[in-house]
């Protein structure tokens, strides 16, 4: 079936606060120099691209853009500075084959904009494929280099008839590359089955991590940890991480600290995520770090040019952090008191000698902004805000809840009202989140502050399926173990009209990937709860997502995802769409290389021969996260009034 393309909302649909909203960070990306005297930001424009603004903080901030992405398809992904004078950046894009294929490569140029190079290895008419990672920074040059990285290389075989030039080198290898004369040294040989490598911030690999393949050709599901001792350039065994298509299992190496000689990294306890170090002196001496016992640890925080270890975090109701740092833990508290109502506190990065820290500050009502502190002086000064549209526009507060599922688990999750509400008797949208396996936090979210804007209640549940949580709580997956996780989503909707917050015939569902998943299914399992549906880039067919991936090396993970059996076809709403009594608004963009838009399109067409009321948007040249503004404004504009008119509410 051809389905209509729209990309352009109605007049009546736009209102300001969908351009506000709908307008991207100002900061998608942003790093420190070394003497901490510029900051490298990336910075959207209104549609789909981006250009790399150099700020002079020593001249006052004035901002000069040096390199720019039309967003299709190359899009800049982070830049960082290899010495004061050189940066370095990755670019993403999206090209089509057989199947939709994502590249990367790495360029450097200097401060002014000027000399313009690709870091990543080029191919040679002899090469025998094109490599899909241009490589990714695991750390800087020894002490004394000046403006070299320690980079991976995707190094690529080449033909060998006729020629004694050839190289038969194939595999994941680390190069130390100089950024401006692109002289390479290979470091680590390539080994075929590499995946992994951990530098020690100085300069030195010692973890390796080596995933065979299966003889099909597709990725094993263990990935074999190896180290070394200081010094030697012998492999010992580390350990096992099993990767295979659940929870990971066995210890996650992350990061080596070289002066404790130890790795950090995770593994479980209790059934739940933790910290630990694991000496690398030969005893592979295990320590727990740090643990909580009702939810994971799930965030290592680092910091400086040397990534060094400073704490970890985790989100109860809230993200809590502990730093290891007594000097950061104090600076931190001191910070959260000089800046009332940003308790979310995050250092960014430093420059060398982490006498000067970039970090980050806000709230659930506040988008956040970016500033300098300065150890010496002790001084505090803006860099940017992170969303300068929404400067004065009153937001909403953010209250984490509990409600009960069917069987009485207590559904934590956070509900976001109007600003000036009494939050009685409102319009209401339930608002699952991504994943599954990922989880809500309190803070700033622009699609629930959105949609409070405009005078919804929005219950952002965390249902079983989450992550987070442990593995309890994980259970199967939001996909095997789907009803339960459904089931969460749509007791979040009976809640909140049994709490008096919302009506019951002004219920809506909304959410993206996974989310939309849930809010089409959903109605599946209870047809008559919600009155309408917006699904973005949502999963509407498990068989289908699986074959996605037939042709990339992770399909057995998804497959053993995914799961065989009846929930399969009882789990997937476009097999199912007879059930969907609400009218239906999907947008999806054909670039999608996590979600296929055929799954979009399949939906509205189960949706339409059966009946039901549907309406399609597709965006042209954007994949899963729809990284345009002018395209998020649509959305939003249709979206918003899709709802209003679902639930005869006023424009």
């Amino acid at each position: 079936m051809s389905l209509p393309l729209c990309l352009v909302a109605p007049a009546a649909a736009q209102t300001p606060q969908a351009a506000q909203f709908g307008a991207r960070e100002a900061v998608q990306q942003i790093s420190l120099s070394p003497d901490g005297n510029h900051v490298a930001v990336i910075q959207p424009d209104g549609g789909p691209g981006a250009t790399l603004m150099i700020a002079d903080l020593v001249e006052g901030g004035a901002m000069k853009g040096i390199l720019h992405s039309s967003g299709k398809p190359d899009r800049l992904s982070e830049c960082h500075w290899a010495s004061n004078s050189r940066i370095v950046c990755d670019i993403f894009m999206i090209q089509q084959d057989s199947v939709k294929l994502a590249f990367t490569r790495m360029v450097s140029l200097n401060l002014d904009g000027s000399d313009l190079k690709v870091l990543t290895a080029s191919n040679t008419p002899r090469s025998l494929g094109v490599a899909q990672s241009g490589g990714a920074i695991i750390d800087w040059g020894p002490e004394g280099a000046n403006g070299s990285l320690v980079m991976t290389r995707e190094f690529i075989p080449e033909q060998t008839t006729g020629t004694h030039l050839a190289s038969s080198r194939e595999g994941l290898g680390v190069e130390l590359i100089d950024a401006t004369s692109l002289r390479r040294k290979t470091l680590e040989q390539p080994k075929t089955s590499a995946v992994d490598y951990i530098s020690d911030g100085h300069g030195n690999v010692r973890v390796m991590g080596l995933r065979p393949e299966r003889t099909s050709g597709y990725s094993g599901d263990i990935i074999n940890y190896h180290y070394r001792l200081p010094g030697s350039r012998d492999w010992k065994e580390l350990g096992a991480l099993d990767v295979g298509g659940g929870m990971p299992k066995g210890f996650n190496p992350y990061a080596v600290d070289s002066t404790a000689n130890v790795v950090y990294g995770f593994d479980r306890i209790d059934g739940r995520r933790a910290l630990y170090s694991v000496a690398l002196d030969g005893t592979l001496k295990r320590s727990l770090v740090l643990s909580h016992p009702q939810v994971d640890v799930d965030s290592l925080i680092r910091i400086g040019r040397q990534e060094r270890v400073v704490g970890a975090s985790y989100a109860t109701d809230k993200r809590q952090v502990e730093f290891f740092d007594p000097e950061l833990q104090r600076l931190r508290i001191a910070l959260s008191k000089a800046l009332p109502g940003k308790p979310l506190v995050t250092f960014v990065d430093s420059n060398a000698d982490e006498s000067k820290l970039l970090m980050f500050a806000g709230s659930d009502n506040d988008p956040g902004t970016y500033y300098l502190y300065d150890k010496a002086s002790r001084k505090l000064e803006e860099v940017l805000t992170s969303r300068p549209r929404l400067a004065g526009v009153a937001l909403a507060n953010v209250k984490p809840v509990e409600f009960p599922a069917a069987d009485g688990t207590r559904i934590p999750g956070y509900l976001t009202l109007p600003a000036g509400s009494d939050g009685r008797n409102l319009p209401a949208i339930v608002m699952p989140h991504g994943g599954p396996e990922a989880r809500d936090e309190w803070g700033f979210d622009w699609l629930a502050q959105f949609f409070a804007a405009r005078g919804f209640a929005v219950l952002q549940p965390n249902f079983r399926g989450s992550s987070g949580y442990g593995d309890a709580w994980f259970q199967k997956n939001g996909y095997q173990s789907w009803r339960t996780a459904i089931g969460d989503v749509n007791d979040g909707g009976r809640w909140l009209v049994g709490q008096g917050i919302g009506r019951a015939d002004q219920l809506a569902i909304l959410g993206w990937s996974y989310g939309g998943y849930a809010a089409l299914q959903s109605s599946v399992l209870d047809p008559d709860l919600f009155k309408a549906i917006v699904a973005i880039a949502p999963v509407t067919d498990l068989e289908t997502l699986r074959e996605e991936s037939r042709g990339y090396v992770n399909f057995p993970q998804v497959d053993a995802r995914i799961g065989h059996g009846d929930h399969v076809r009882e789990g997937s709403p476009a097999r199912n769409a007879k059930r969907i009594k609400a009218p239906v608004l999907l947008f999806h963009g054909d670039q999608d290389l996590n979600v296929g838009i055929g799954e979009s399109r399949l939906m509205a067409g189960k949706l339409r021969e059966a009946g039901g009321s549907v309406d399609f948007v597709e965006f042209d040249g954007l994949d899963h996260y729809l990284d345009d503004g002018t395209a998020r404004t649509t959305m939003l504009a249709r979206a918003d009034q899709f709802l209003r008119t679902s639930l005869k509410l006023k424009p």
